[in-house]
């Protein structure tokens, strides 16, 4: 895997509207270490971070089916939660939000990133 296809990645994650602010900021940290040619002194931050918080669908499930959703999300829930449950369905098991999904490629291949 090249550092344009991590960058890549990683640029997806910090990309997402999904990403929460201490992922995004692990991910400007690795990016500013490829820019350096440094990215291993990042990575294995990176990829602890995205482990954390990278979610799994059946917690998501039980996010969108509580009152706390419903007043955060309001009328989009529905939508929102019949995706989730489509996506299970389907036999996904990585939340359904742009950066979960993003992260959860990177994690497929953490491996590359970690050598």
């Amino acid at each position: 895997m090249t550092i344009s296809e991590k960058r890549e990645m990683v640029e997806a994650v910090l990309n997402a509207s999904s990403t929460c602010p201490e992922l995004r900021e692990a991910c400007k940290m690795y990016l500013s270490e490829t820019d350096a040619g440094n990215e291993k002194s990042k990575a294995a931050m990176l990829i602890s971070e995205l482990e954390e918080d990278v979610c799994k669908l059946d917690n998501t499930l039980a996010f969108f089916e509580s009152d706390a959703a419903k007043g955060i999300f309001g009328d989009a829930l529905e939508g929102m939660l019949a995706a989730a449950r489509a996506a299970k369905a389907n036999g996904e098991t990585v939340c359904i939000c742009d950066g979960c999904r993003a992260g959860a490629a990177i994690l497929e291949k953490k491996d590359e990133f970690l050598k």
